[in-house]
């Protein structure tokens, strides 16, 4: 079944041998009796499964998918060879786990038209088919991935015969208009299926025209989880322009469905997105309708119904979508009509605070801002006592964002902090924004003079405080934080270099930097340039520093690490700072190294001077 075959015109007669990875010895008896089985068997709930043989030769499939094909001949006749042992029971392929697998890894494989042939066979003759695999656990992946391959239409027109390109571009263009009617049909259902929700999102996607990666690639790390997913973009008939009009439209009918239902409120979530994307001015109507509804629920007198949704976990993801793609009277009217007065109250709730950070990096550079500000501001101590710190995290960014409000905030984080009064200790303001703990607790004293001698290592450095200090190094005055990171030791600031999160606080605080001001930094630091240059994220921020220092002061840096040449070049992470730093020129033609230097220094100074 899973021979390297000729076309089928030929394949009766044909004596080519099966690959080994995939050789199982199917006869056409067996293939037969495999068939039948597969019709006949019956699960316990009455639905019908995959028969184990065909289960196993899904399986040997997918093995023979992962590895290399010889060439596009021998790749072609692979797809065509399993495409036509799945044609007459593609639903039971489609619903199948092993066979979900398979058909996900070879639609990307297939042509438009094998797609296409594959979908009509899902709908069945009048499209109605869609709605039962769509919501399958499986089945739903295969239909993601068969109506993803819409994007792959345009790099095949490169290749392909034009009449030819027509007709494949169609057929599967038929498919997906079939899909999306049945999707409008059913809308409500839809939306509220955990599986179906998902095939209404990758076709609201296909419709606009932009593709982000596959779900199963989505999720590669941690790290990216909150991450918004890249998107690429690629052309859609003009059909599809029409389709995603009357889509939205029958979504907005069941825009109740957005405020109670978490995977619906998803749905709408992605059609905002992506029609801001692509289709702004249809974007503009959704928000204001979307909008409309929502203010116009019940509440008690005097009190927005948009506070309530604030704090619930599923309406207020979609109210963060809608700040983030607002335009500004609908911001405006968001905030004096709705939330004004309110926002305090709301940075304190555990779901509250999101929206309530959407909303401060939303208005930064608006008018209203200086209002936002002022009403967050009179709350700070108790947000931070909350442990909220995203929400004094965004207010900082958005103070450097917009210039405005920065010394307010800066006097604000001091006295929370306890480090404004006695003025002695604001020199120890920078070890307090990182680790996010006040001078009390963090140098261990209950006395209220501050004169505290005793040296504490740099240490409990966290993720928000890290970012804290990122957006506080943006301001226009930051003599304070420059005048802490001077009393550090030199062993602190190798522990702020070498830590995850300290290291880019202080490759902020050295960029940000005047001349002047990154030579006293610099001057801390010698003697720790070697043990830098071979730590991980200290050779990073060695890398930085030396693309923002002046040539005298990479004339230093050079003379502290050439006499450690053999350390340096045999360390993983040393020897590119080797490389990068052109230390083997500096050592024997220092005069063309100074050159190099020069030029490097003059476009950088250009790019800036472009910049600003």
């Amino acid at each position: 079944m899973l021979e390297k075959a000729e076309p089928k015109k030929s394949r009766k007669g044909s004596n080519k041998k099966r690959p080994d990875s995939v050789n199982a010895g199917h006869g056409g008896e067996k293939r037969r009796k495999m068939a039948e089985e597969g019709s006949k068997s019956q699960g316990e709930s009455g639905k019908k499964k995959l028969d184990a043989m065909s289960v196993g030769y899904f399986r040997r499939v997918g093995e023979r998918l992962s590895e290399e094909f010889e060439d596009d001949e021998e790749r072609v006749m692979f797809v065509e060879n399993v495409l036509a042992e799945v044609k007459g029971k593609a639903t039971l392929v489609a619903t199948d786990c092993t066979g979900s697998v398979t058909l996900q890894r070879l639609l990307p494989l297939s042509s438009p038209d094998q797609v296409a042939e594959l979908l009509s066979e899902l709908g069945g003759e009048s499209g109605t088919e869609f709605k039962a695999v769509s919501c399958d656990r499986c089945g739903g992946h295969v239909v993601e991935s068969a109506v993803r391959q819409v994007s792959r239409l345009t790099e095949s027109s490169a290749t392909a015969d034009e009449e030819e390109e027509d007709d494949s571009d169609g057929v599967l263009e038929v498919q997906v208009l079939s899909l999306s009617r049945v999707v409008r049909d059913n809308s409500a259902e839809f939306i509220r299926h955990v599986h179906g929700s998902h095939v209404v999102r990758t076709l609201l996607h296909v419709l606009a025209g932009c593709v982000g990666p596959p779900r199963n690639e989505s999720r590669s790390g941690t790290k990216d989880r909150n991450a918004s997913p890249q998107l690429t973009d690629f052309e859609i008939p003009t059909s599809f322009w029409y389709e995603l009009k009357s889509l939205t439209e029958s979504l907005l009918d069941n825009v109740n469905l957005s405020i109670t239902n978490s995977v619906a409120s998803a749905v709408f979530q992605t059609m905002l997105t992506v029609c801001h994307r692509k289709r702004p001015k249809l974007c503009k109507q959704l928000l204001k309708r979307v909008m409309e509804y929502l203010t116009s629920c019940r509440s008690a007198p005097g009190f927005s119904p948009l506070l309530v949704f604030l704090k619930d976990q599923a309406s207020s993801h979609l109210i963060e979508t809608i700040i983030q793609l607002s335009h500004k009277s609908l911001l405006r009217d968001l905030y004096k009509n709705h939330l004004k007065g309110h926002l305090v109250d709301l940075a304190l709730h555990p779901i509250g605070n999101f929206p309530v950070q959407r909303l401060t990096a939303a208005m930064a550079g608006n008018k209203l801002f200086p209002s936002l500000f002022d009403e967050l501001l009179q709350g700070a101590e108790a947000i931070l006592a909350a442990g909220h710190m995203g929400v004094i995290v965004q207010l900082a960014e958005s103070c450097a964002e917009s210039k405005e409000r920065q010394e307010e905030l800066m006097e604000c984080l001091l006295h929370a902090f306890h480090c404004a009064e006695p003025g002695s200790r604001r020199v120890h303001c920078l070890p307090l924004f990182m680790s996010l703990l006040t001078y009390d607790v963090y140098y261990h004293s209950e006395t209220a003079e501050g004169n505290i001698h005793t040296e504490v290592p740099l240490s409990s450095i966290c993720y928000h405080g890290s970012r804290l200090v990122q957006a506080l190094a943006r301001f226009q005055e930051r003599s304070h934080l420059l005048s802490s990171l001077r009393t550090l030791t030199p062993e602190d600031l190798l522990t702020l270099a070498s830590d995850p999160s300290g290291s880019h606080v202080l490759q902020a605080l050295v960029t940000t930097s005047s001349d002047k001001g990154r030579g006293k930094i610099l001057k801390r630091l010698e003697g720790q340039y070697v043990r830098m240059a071979c730590s991980r994220l200290g050779s990073r921020v060695l890398e930085s520093i030396w693309s923002s220092s002046s040539i005298s002061q990479r004339q230093t840096i050079a003379q502290e690490l050439v006499p450690s040449e053999s350390q340096l070049r045999s360390d993983q992470f040393a020897r590119h700072v080797w490389a990068k730093f052109a230390l083997s020129h500096f050592i024997h033609r220092r005069a063309h190294w100074q050159e190099i230097q020069s030029g490097e220094s003059k476009k950088r100074k250009l790019f800036n001077d472009i910049l600003e």
